[in-house]
């Protein structure tokens, strides 16, 4: 028997499927796309089908040239890239390349990577599905048209570096209004009254929260919008008697949602683990190429990480089931097996993230993984078998009080049976701080006509809020759900749209940026289209429908291009230059002695610079007082500054008002408070999003934590070295 050739994408998937292939098989790896448009031009005839004209990508000539070499020394060549979109279109670059024949049976595909899988997929192999191909190419060209053309105007108009993007630009233009909402949102006062009462004296007090009126035997819902209302409600409920009116006694069973999705997982990644969407793909990508374990090698741990499908193959539903039969016993296992209904619109030829090996959990192979690698690959395996367990069960009691017609509610529950819940963690749910009800309150046994002895009444003003900013996981969770993007388009476009300062990054919240601003105020005006939801979906639908077959690509870019090439001209011409705002801070140059200072956005931010630029070069970095910082060293007050080679790393130093050769430097807020146990000043550190305090001397016992392997401690004293040296570097930079 000849060689057999397999070509896939990455170096490490090669590696995880070399292992299940005898040796007439070679696997070699692309390194990802080996052709693309040119960077230099449009690279897309527009006026003959819009053909694209593709080259050899910079740097992949010698993987090229090894991979054709390979193929003279075989009988047969595979592609066995991801199962998608850009996967498939990688392997028809790959076959003309290398002058295949892309309707023979050359290619193979798999959701999983294991040996049967493999095996299986060699079994069948099949041609190029073109239609996937033309979605991508549709795509593809689509973005370098709207790019291409865009992008130049942004330029002339406001200043260059910027781009827009027929995602990137509705995406921003969503944080945009949301900042909108926000700031003009006017909050409204209201109050709420909640009654503390016992069964018996010598139980604890329980709450209840006002609702209603009851009014001819039924109640209606009041609000209480100012103190003058409430006052009038406690002078009615002095001497007032609380009795059970209504008390509704029920078991609830609480099913598990299902397993991930990439907008899903994304999403819980951020929430649970504080992770970007672009740091869940990269340890997801390697979670599914393979990661090295002793017992087994090279082994890939879980399913194809770009799809928006809940479907589950049946073979994993039995592996489950039996885990967890096995793990938590048979009264944690559902009658019968839990199948999850997808959206219209999913890709079902993909299932759902889920564990490969259900032999390998996390547990198990928690000391060859990196740390990352392991809470990612955790998660993934609680959901998914949380996902076919039996239903959490709660014992809920909800009571109506009535004293004096005046009617308080409450509602408790207590975990019965916690069937998946076992697996996935009992969560506590976020509760909406406008909530006029008690969810969860520990009741005592009531029962309708029960006299309650009145303790206090506790009114509390309170204001609505405006809507909170967008979160990579709720901004992902929108984009999904208006249809805009799809699964591999999503932490790209997060990143595009931070990495051109349309939008900045506040803990976890994201909030639009003064570029951000003029950029969509500018699409808005002359490109209504591109900033649309609607339309962006719509186009999505058309890709999907290329995808399918139903629609001709070529068709898809005639129908779109010509308005669009045509309002661009226009624009070009009724368009004048945008200036952006200079911001003064009172203040002279140094330098020059004529020109005022401003703020100026520059690569890398925001900076002070002269006004008189270019015939004064004179600039500085802009200054943030942090108020409650102390220096320990001097007593001077404390400046937050970036780091250069990651804008997102803040650090502080000496403001050096009090000693100007104080050399403090720290990634903390020193504040000024001694730690009560060993006398070290306190810091103030922020972790997902959130301040708190601690003890600046490591060895402090408020400080002590357990010992680490020693894997974890050499990685952490890595990061303190390479953040040691960060500092330094930038503060150099700051004094050049």
């Amino acid at each position: 028997m000849g060689k057999t050739l397999v070509v896939v994408e990455s170096p490490a998937k090669a590696k995880t499927i070399g292992r299940y292939l005898g040796p007439q098989y070679k696997v070699t790896a692309s390194v990802g796309h080996i052709r693309d448009l040119p960077a230099s031009s449009i690279g897309v005839d527009v006026k003959n089908d819009f053909k694209p004209r593709y080259i050899t990508m910079r740097g992949k000539e010698k993987v090229i040239k090894e991979i054709k070499q390979l193929k003279e020394d075989s009988d047969q060549v595979l592609l066995a890239t991801d199962p998608d979109r850009e996967g498939e279109a990688i392997a028809w670059h790959l076959a003309q390349t290398l002058k295949m024949d892309e309707n023979s049976n050359c290619r193979i595909s798999f959701n999983e990577i294991t040996k049967n899988s493999v095996q299986e997929s060699l079994e069948n192999p099949h041609p190029i599905d073109m239609d996937l191909v033309n979605a991508q190419q549709a795509r593809r060209i689509l973005d370098r048209l709207v790019g291409y053309e865009l992008s130049p105007l942004l330029w002339k108009k406001i200043r260059k570096g910027l781009s827009a993007g027929r995602v990137q630009s509705v995406t921003t233009k969503i944080i945009v209004d949301r900042e909108r909402e926000i700031k003009a949102f006017k909050p409204e006062e209201y109050w709420l009254l909640t009654a503390y009462l016992k069964k018996q004296k010598t139980d604890p007090a329980f709450r209840v929260r006002y609702h209603g009126d009851k009014i001819s035997g039924k109640i209606k819902k009041i609000k209480l919008n100012n103190e003058d209302r409430v006052n009038e409600l406690i002078l009615d409920l002095k001497d007032a008697k609380y009795i059970v009116d209504k008390i509704t006694k029920k078991v609830s069973k609480r099913a598990s949602k299902p397993p991930y999705t990439t907008s899903t997982l994304q999403q819980e990644a951020s929430r649970k683990l504080g992770f970007s969407s672009s740091r869940t793909m990269r340890i997801a990508q390697q979670l599914y190429e393979g990661v090295n374990l002793s017992s087994s090698g090279q082994t890939s741990l879980i399913t194809y990480l770009r799809t928006d499908s809940v479907r589950i193959s049946p073979e994993a539903i039995t592996s489950a089931r039996n885990y967890i039969k096995n793990t938590f016993g048979a009264e944690y296992l559902p009658e019968k097996a839990r199948y999850f209904k997808n959206k219209k619109d999913a890709q079902n030829a993909h299932e759902c993230i889920r564990p490969t090996h259900f032999d390998l959990s996390p547990i198990k192979i928690k000391e060859q993984l990196s740390n990352e690698q392991f809470r990612l690959y955790q998660l993934i395996w609680s959901k998914f078998i949380a996902s076919q367990m039996a239903a959490a069960v709660y014992d809920t009691v909800a009571a109506d009080i009535n004293a004096n017609d005046h009617i308080f509610k409450a509602r408790g529950e207590n975990l019965k049976f916690p069937g998946w819940l076992k697996q996935y963690g009992i969560e506590v749910e976020d509760q909406k701080e406008d909530s006029d009800e008690l969810d969860k309150e520990q009741l005592p046994d009531l029962a309708k006509n029960d006299e309650l002895l009145f303790e206090r009444l506790e009114p509390e003003q309170k204001f609505t809020t405006p809507p909170p900013r967008y979160t990579e996981a709720s901004l992902i969770r929108v984009l999904e759900e208006l249809g805009i993007g799809r699964p591999s388009t999503y932490a790209p476009t997060v990143y595009t749209i931070l990495a051109r300062k349309y939008v900045e990054k506040d803990g976890r919240s994201l909030y639009p940026t003064e570029l951000g601003f003029l950029v969509t105020e500018l699409l808005e005006e002359n490109f209504t289209r591109i900033v649309e939801t609607d339309f962006t979906a719509n186009m999505e639908e058309q890709l999907d429908d290329v995808e399918e077959g139903k629609k001709n690509w070529i068709e898809l870019l005639k129908q779109f291009y010509p308005d669009f090439h045509q309002s661009v001209l226009e624009a070009e011409k009724t368009i004048e230059k945008v200036e952006i705002p200079e911001v003064p801070i009172n203040e002279k140059c140094p330098e020059c002695n004529e020109g005022d200072l401003i703020i100026k956005e520059g690569r890398y931010g925001k900076f002070i610079a002269c006004n008189r630029y270019p015939d004064c070069k004179y600039t500085r970095p802009i200054e943030i007082v942090v108020e409650d910082g102390k220096c320990p060293k001097c007593g001077s007050g404390i400046l937050e500054k970036t780091t250069k080679k990651r804008r997102s790393s803040k650090f502080y130093v000496c403001d050096k008002k009090i000693d100007p050769n104080c050399d403090f430097i720290s990634w903390d807020i020193p504040l000024d408070k001694k730690c009560d146990i060993c006398g070290s000043y306190k810091v103030k550190k922020k972790f997902r999003g959130r301040f708190y305090e601690k003890c600046s001397n490591p060895d402090c016992e408020s400080n002590q934590r357990k010992k680490t392997d020693s894997k974890t401690k050499s990685g952490s004293d890595i990061s303190k070295k390479s953040k040691k040296i960060d500092i330094k570097e930038s503060s150099q930079e700051t004094k050049e």
